[in-house]
C-alpha cells in the first residue's frame, strides 16, 4: 500500500471508516490538527462516495440505524496527521471497489504497509506521539475472525513473540474487533501489541464493495513488539532523541 501522505483529511482518516464525528478519538486531545492548511478541498472527495458515507452516518442501512446525527461536510475536512495507516486502506478499498465495477470480476486480495502515524499521547515507558504501525488487510468471499487470529498467531510466531492473547474489543469500523496483547517478560506484563478486527458493512458498502465480499484486517505496533523480542523497557530507546544507536 502506498503509505506517503502523512496529512490527510477527516474524512479519509474518520469518516470513511464509519467512526462519528463526535467520537473522543477526533479530539484535540488524541488527534494533532493542521493549522495551515486547516481544510482541504471537498473536490477532491468524489461526491457521490461522500453523499454514500453521509447517508450511511445519519440514517445507517445493511441493518444498521447508523448514528442518527447531522453529518458535517466542514467536519470531514479537517486536515489531520493521520493517526493510523488505516486511511490508506480505507483510500485503497475503495480504488479497489471501483475496479470491481469497472471490470465486473473480483478476486482476492492482500494487502500490507509499514509507515508513521502521530497521535496527542502523553510520553511514558509504552506510549510516543509518532510512532509506526504495521497495516494489513485480506479481502475475500468466505472470511472469519478465526482467519485473521491464525494470521496473528503466524505472524508473530515469526518474530519470536508466542505469548499471545486476544481479548473482545469494540472499533467503529469493525465487529468483530480484537486487540492483541504478548508478554513482556522484563516488564512482567501484558501490553497491547495491535488491533484487528472485520471491516464493518457500514465501512465496506458505501465504497461499492460487493455484499459477500469481507475484509479482515489489522493495524499492529511495530516499537512494541520489538521491545518484547529484545527485552527493551522503555520505548524511548527505540525512536526518538533518545535511541539507542549502538543497539544490534
Amino acid at each position: 500500500m502506498s503509505t506517503n501522505q502523512y496529512a490527510d483529511s477527516s474524512f479519509w482518516c474518520f469518516d470513511t471508516l464509519f467512526m462519528p464525528q463526535q467520537h473522543p478519538a477526533r479530539d484535540a486531545q488524541d488527534t494533532f490538527f493542521l493549522l495551515d492548511p486547516a481544510h482541504s478541498d471537498t473536490k477532491k472527495i468524489p461526491r457521490d462516495y461522500l453523499n454514500r458515507v453521509k447517508d450511511m452516518h445519519e440514517h445507517g442501512g445493511c441493518g444498521s440505524t447508523g448514528w442518527q446525527y447531522n453529518w458535517s461536510v466542514e467536519e470531514s475536512t479537517a486536515n489531520v496527521m493521520r493517526t493510523h495507516t488505516t486511511a490508506t486502506s480505507a483510500r485503497l478499498l475503495y480504488s479497489l471497489a471501483q475496479e470491481i465495477q469497472m471490470t465486473g470480476a473480483f478476486r482476492p486480495r492482500r494487502f500490507f504497509s509499514i509507515d508513521r502515524v502521530f497521535r496527542n499521547e502523553t510520553l511514558d515507558a509504552t506510549h510516543l506521539a509518532e510512532f509506526h504501525q504495521v497495516e494489513g488487510l485480506v479481502a475475500d468471499r468466505g472470511l472469519t475472525i478465526g482467519h485473521l487470529i491464525g494470521i496473528m498467531k503466524t505472524f508473530y510466531k515469526q518474530i519470536g513473540i508466542e505469548k499471545l492473547r486476544f481479548k473482545p474489543a469494540y472499533n467503529p469500523y469493525t465487529e468483530p474487533s480484537m486487540e492483541i496483547f504478548g508478554y513482556h517478560s522484563g516488564l512482567k506484563k501484558w501490553i497491547e501489541v495491535g488491533n484487528s478486527g472485520m471491516f464493518r458493512p457500514e465501512m465496506l458498502l458505501p465504497m461499492g464493495l460487493p455484499e459477500d465480499v469481507s475484509v479482515i484486517a489489522w493495524g499492529l505496533s511495530l516499537e512494541r513488539p520489538t521491545m518484547i523480542r529484545y527485552g527493551i523497557s522503555n520505548i524511548r530507546q527505540l525512536f526518538g532523541h533518545r535511541a539507542m544507536l549502538g543497539m544490534g
